[in-house]
């Protein structure tokens, strides 16, 4: 017995309402289902026997429900609890080309970091609204997809109605780099006669490396960081002769500095010959490469004079700061003493611990004694929330400006190795442009440590929705006196605690950086 699924439009003469009924039946049973449909369609009460739904209205004289395909919009994604808009970094799939649900066919930079967008909808990217380089509040479409051939037109003319014309204009616009490129070969002519006789030597090896660089993608698209297209403009450089060393392929700012033939990280080893004593000879290039250092300051030069907008995680930091203004803060600084500290840092540093993880287990291990710390205030003011981890925030300075603040999740149960394994990684990421949103907005109270650059001491300011931040000066020798009475010389670092003062009170701070002390100078227990 062979099931089959029937379905039949039944019009209701009085209201002309279009009914649908679905009955499965089987072979043996076929006229006594006909049976029961003529009965429906004589019955007006027998239709809610079938469940009968209203799916539209026909004319008595033709019976057709007609079913178009949907134009689906592809919006603007909030990235992030404070995003309000996003910048097009790069389209990874170009005007009519297919695209499938999951598949990511757009990079934003958002407030925090470049992430991939995927698709919600199968079809044809039929048209594009925004371009590479704009920018569109979160929730503004930025692309139409449609699901057939036919459906392409409508979606253009929506694209159209919405500015998408502009955007349309611009890829042109983007594609005539390739004829200025005569620019960059003009400019590679102005280093040539700039350095006379003695730089033609160090030149030559110039293009080596640019010969090993990888070669650009095959389909022709051009991925690069902001930081990089913004670097490529201010060189000369044409991003689409030029391979990248990032993620899928990624332009980096490394990448370009390497097109334009500097090649940042030649100097660090030209440094490091002079101090390695090497023979009279190798002094020499190192003397001629020095002139590189005025090609940086050249460059910093052309920004007298000239106004920039801020990146997107420029303006992020800028509308933090603002928020911060609104909470009521106070301060509390520390002395600690740091011998102990320095002598486990040595002893773990060749199996890859950091000071920055010592650091973040040490405030870990206080934190425990001290859940207010860790704390925040509900959104209306009225309650304190505790949070059940303790996660750690550190401040990372961004080249291209702004910081973000990766987050060392559950510092307090990590183990130091994992700890500082896990830092590392962030860090690369950070820099890359390629952290997840949780990992730098879950941190729940956060360090910044500037003693790296010889800082003694100095108030960091408290990142909105946490109770305090701890900045970290450098640890130096210092004339100090034991309990004994006796003078020595121990290093000390200073720690200035910055605190919500609604929830945080002076001798909560206090405690907590008594703890903080007793970890820091008895280290031993970070070793767990």
């Amino acid at each position: 017995c062979v099931c089959l699924l029937r379905a039949t439009l039944i019009t209701d003469q009085d209201s002309g309402a279009v009914y649908s009924t679905s009955l499965f039946s089987s072979s043996d049973h076929t006229s006594t289902m006909s049976a029961q449909l003529q009965q429906v369609a004589s019955r007006g009460v027998a239709q809610r026997a079938f469940s009968a739904k209203p799916v539209g209205r026909v004319s008595s004289s033709r019976r057709r429900l007609n079913v178009q395909n949907a134009v689906k919009e592809v919006f603007m994604p909030a990235l992030s609890s404070t995003m309000t808009e996003g910048k097009i970094v790069s389209w990874l799939k170009q005007t009519g080309d297919q695209v499938k649900k999951g598949e990511p066919i757009v990079v934003v930079e958002s407030d925090k970091a470049d992430m991939d967008v995927e698709s919600f909808s199968e079809g044809i990217l039929a048209a594009v609204v925004v371009s590479e380089g704009e920018r569109a509040n979160v929730g503004a479409p930025i692309a139409f997809v449609a699901e057939t051939e036919a459906e392409v037109e409508d979606a253009k003319k929506k694209a159209a109605a919405l500015g998408g014309a502009a955007p349309a204009a611009a890829a042109p616009a983007a594609a005539a780099p390739p004829p200025p490129a005569p620019a960059p070969a003009a400019a590679a002519p102005a280093p040539a006669p700039a350095a006379p006789a003695p730089t033609p030597a160090p030149a030559a090896p110039a293009p080596a490396p640019v010969a090993a660089a990888p070669a650009p993608r095959a389909d022709g698209r051009v991925i690069a960081t902001p930081y990089a297209k913004q670097l490529a403009k201010d060189l000369k450089v044409d991003l689409s002769r030029i391979g990248g060393t990032g993620p899928n392929g990624r332009i980096t700012a490394s990448d370009v500095e390497r097109a334009a033939g500097k090649a940042p990280a030649a100097p660090a080893p030209v440094a490091a010959a002079p101090a390695a004593k090497a023979a009279a000879a190798p002094a020499a290039p190192a003397a001629k490469t020095a002139p590189a250092a005025p090609a940086k300051s050249t460059t910093v030069s052309e920004l007298r004079g000239t106004t920039k907008p801020l990146t997107g995680l420029q303006m992020a930091v800028s509308k933090n700061m603002l928020e911060s203004l609104k909470v009521p803060e106070f301060r509390v600084s520390y002395s600690i003493q740091t011998d102990k500290l320095d002598a486990l840092y040595q002893k773990l540093k060749p199996q890859g611990v950091t000071m920055t993880a010592l650091l973040a287990k040490a405030c870990a291990a206080a934190l425990t004694q001290h859940p207010v710390l860790h704390a925040a205030m509900t959104p209306d003011g009225a309650g304190i929330t505790y949070n059940a981890n303790i996660n750690i925030a550190l401040a990372v300075a961004m080249p291209d400006g702004g910081l973000i603040t990766p987050v060392l999740k559950n510092a307090d149960q990590v183990d130091i190795y994992q700890l500082s394994r896990n830092w590392a990684d962030l860090v690369k990421r950070a820099r890359a442009k390629q952290l997840a949103p949780d990992e730098y907005n879950s941190g729940n109270f956060t360090i910044s440590n500037l003693g790296m650059y010889g800082v003694d001491s100095f108030d960091a300011i408290l990142p909105p929705g946490t109770a305090a931040i701890l900045a970290v000066g450098g640890s130096k020798p210092t004339v100090v006196a034991n309990e004994d009475g006796m003078i020595g010389v121990r290093k000390v670092m200073s720690v200035n605690l910055t605190a919500d003062h609604r929830l945080v009170y002076g001798a909560h701070a206090a405690e907590f950086l008594q703890t903080l002390k007793q970890v820091i100078e008895n280290p031993d227990q970070l070793m767990f």
